[in-house]
């Protein structure tokens, strides 16, 4: 059956160059439909914060819409609607992600805008001001008021200690509060420069036309200093830690058993990202079949792997049903990851696994936003703009014995952190 669907996986043909002031640049030519993404990624994220000002990655992601030397302050949005365009960006802890999507026919006005931001931005105080506003509403939507909304923001902050992976990537509003426009301008001079960032253009164009246009608008903007990381690594976990966090929001409580695992380039969290699927990946999985439809002790289950640059995070994630109590929903996960660590999974379940991850590659690379994003990522984060077309080998190559081995070697008790994630009490 899937020997048909990768036939029908077209490689992603792409072509990478460097500009002389470090920009990175792939194009990826698809004329199938008369659409163009013009995109930016920065290798900045909520790592590279001062610990006493957290919250600047995703501050920029906003207040890089105000506006430049040559588009108006507020007239960002209304000059990509007017065009038919739509335009977005996001944040991460690692990096920082802007892209417009447009008809075809405007790919040039869609890389003048996005060389506006990187050249002539204006940060000044009326536009931090207003940002300010804009992103304590956004913490208040996703994370004050939402439920659950902070559960990964404790995870973090008590399994990571040296890491800047501690803090939430939106930060802290005191420190926002308390920053200088100065400390804003510097941010922006330190990691917005060409050669911390690469840009992808992706879609229905003519690449000849397209790197006389990038040259036009990028090539003049100068390179800026080296960026350079020391970040602290962490001392292994030896022993159980607990903690207990409260949110107001809820009526259930939660429990998660996370572990701290490698980077997504270590070939483990590939493994990793396998048990998942196995763990909890659909009504079939184990944990699903077992504590939900069977033993009826769960709402919600599920095992993920956020993995990110620097770590990742393995999470075992449970909601009780009824008096079901926090301690009997981890051993009951508990046993199931024993099972992976004492025997090998059955090639009925490896098979179906193989069939998984097969399905998602191919509709991965489905969209030309997909792709555009996954040849960012792969090159900034990554390394190597190619896994794109063989990620997939990564997953082929993995055998039963990889999965027992990585299981016995990062998800064991004594690495771990529990967290009880509970209702508040009108007392509290």
């Amino acid at each position: 059956m899937f020997v048909g669907l990768i036939a029908n996986a077209q490689k992603v043909e792409f072509e990478e160059y460097d500009l002389d002031n470090g920009m990175h640049v792939i194009l990826h030519q698809d004329n199938t439909a008369p659409v163009v993404i013009t995109s930016v990624m920065y290798h900045v994220g909520a790592k590279d914060e001062n610990p006493e000002r957290t919250g600047f990655a995703h501050f920029f992601e906003h207040l890089l819409f105000e506006g430049t030397q040559n588009i108006e302050r507020g007239k960002w949005f209304d000059i990509v609607s007017s065009n038919g365009g739509s335009n977005n960006a996001n944040t991460t802890d690692d990096r920082t992600y802007y892209y417009e999507v447009f008809p075809s026919n405007s790919v040039e006005l869609g890389l003048w805008m996005e060389s506006e931001r990187l050249m002539h931005p204006i940060i000044n105080q009326i536009g931090v001001d207003t940002q300010n506003e804009v992103v304590k509403e956004e913490k208040r939507l996703r994370v004050d008021n939402s439920p659950y909304g902070n559960i990964l923001a404790e995870i973090k902050k008590n399994i990571f200690f040296k890491h800047p992976y501690r803090w939430a990537t939106i930060g802290s509003m005191d420190h926002l509060d308390a920053a200088t426009l100065e400390e804003f301008q510097a941010f922006n001079k330190k990691f917005y420069v060409p050669n911390n960032a690469v840009l992808v253009v992706a879609g229905d164009i003519n690449k000849a036309e397209v790197k006389k246009m990038i040259k036009a608008y990028f090539g003049p903007i100068p390179r800026g200093a080296e960026v350079t990381r020391d970040l602290p690594r962490e001392t292994p976990i030896t022993e159980t830690m607990k903690a207990t966090a409260y949110d107001p929001n809820i009526q259930i409580p939660a429990v998660i058993a996370s572990y701290r695992t490698p980077s997504y380039k270590e070939r483990d969290s590939y493994v990793l990202n396998m048990i998942s699927s196995y763990l909890s990946g659909g009504k079939s999985s184990v944990l699903y079949k077992k504590l939900v439809d069977e033993q009826k002790q769960a709402l919600a289950v599920q095992a993920v792997n956020i993995s990110q640059e620097d770590y990742g995070i393995y999470a075992l994630f449970a909601l009780p049903l009824g008096d079901v109590s926090l301690e009997t929903l981890i051993a009951e996960m508990d046993e199931e990851v024993a099972k992976i660590q004492t025997d090998l999974i059955s090639e009925k379940d490896f098979q179906k696994l193989q069939n998984q991850f097969e399905s998602q590659f191919v509709n991965s690379n489905s969209s030309i936003e997909g792709i555009a994003g996954s040849l960012a990522t792969y090159y900034m984060l990554y390394g190597d703009v190619n896994l794109i077309n063989n990620e997939i080998d990564i997953y082929r190559n993995i055998t039963r014995e990889d999965i027992q081995a990585v299981a016995k070697k990062y998800l064991n008790p004594n690495q771990r952190l529990i967290l009880d994630y509970l209702p508040k009490k009108d007392d509290q």
